[in-house]
């Protein structure tokens, strides 16, 4: 028997949202329309000062980005997330921060702009959380290549509409994921759209 879904939540294009996930249920997390990326962090529901960290996943893995069946673990080093299953070529992100308004300015862009980093803070704070910051993010669907000379690219997300990853819960945990708004840089074909999230309830449950 497959999973259950339990809940769904829409990401608006350009804003941020945050999902509850017990141990042992999964969050889906589904490019609707295609060639969008989806900055996502875990927060450790009983002490969000745990929460996943990209570096320490990349040590403990020995890898740069995530590969099927290899788990995210935060930063005192435990499997919060285990990467279960991705119906999408696969391409996704861990060494590019989060976009923030210095980001933007450095872009040339006048005034407020949408952001990750600001989209983290508001999701959070729906849930009682606190973050004055954006933590590295694993940005799903992003096709940062590194370049022989070890220069990285920046290339709009290979993710097709409907194409999407599972992350199983190791911990109970509080997932948030930002729809990109980035529309200077073309990580999102220049034209950010809506992220979905599936809570899935494992059939034992």
């Amino acid at each position: 028997m497959s999973d259950t879904v339990t809940n769904s939540v829409v990401v608006p294009a350009r804003e941020g949202r945050a999902v509850r996930v017990p141990a042992g249920h999964a969050v889906r997390v589904t490019d609707v329309d295609g060639t969008q990326v989806a900055d996502t962090w875990a927060f450790c529901a009983d002490d969000p000062v745990e929460h996943l960290s990209a570096q320490h996943t990349r040590a403990y893995n020995s890898r740069l980005f995530p590969q099927v069946g290899e788990p995210f673990v935060t930063n005192r080093r435990r499997e919060i997330l285990v990467l279960e299953r991705d119906d999408s070529p696969g391409i996704h992100d861990m060494l590019m921060a989060a976009c923030d308004a210095a980001r933007y300015a450095g872009l040339g862009v006048e005034g407020w702009h949408a952001s990750c980093e600001e989209n983290l803070q508001n999701a959070l704070a729906e849930h009682g959380i606190t973050w004055g910051m954006a933590p590295q993010p694993v940005n799903l669907f992003m096709n940062i290549p590194v370049k022989p000379d070890s220069t990285l690219g920046w290339e709009p997300a290979p993710s097709r509409a409907g194409d999407s990853v599972v992350l199983r819960a190791k911990l109970d945990c509080i997932v948030a994921v930002s729809s990109c708004p980035q529309d200077i840089v073309v990580i999102n074909g220049g034209d950010p759209t809506p992220i979905l999230l599936e809570i899935l309830e494992p059939a034992d449950a």
